[in-house]
């Protein structure tokens, strides 16, 4: 990063940047709370098979559509595709 920066001891973040980390930091606490607290609640509910293997699909190809998007933020992001 910035040498500077470095020697005088100051953080390359503002007060800005602390508050907004801090509010992001907020809203990932949140929404784990109330994914586990959902996660929980359909405890009692039965999925098929069929369901537990569509549900994997799911996240797999999902991960794998944003892993291929990125691929290509960067490729065209190399070979100056992107002006």
């Amino acid at each position: 990063m910035n040498g500077s920066s470095d020697k005088d001891g100051k953080s390359p973040l503002s007060a800005a940047g602390w508050i907004a980390l801090a509010i992001l930091l907020g809203l990932l606490l949140v929404s784990l709370w109330y994914a586990v607290k959902v996660w929980t609640a359909l405890s009692a509910v039965p999925m098929s098979g069929w369901g537990w293997l569509f549900l994997c699909l799911g996240v797999v190809v999902t991960i794998a559509l944003g892993g291929g998007l990125m691929a290509l933020v960067f490729y065209s992001s190399r070979h100056d595709m992107d002006q």
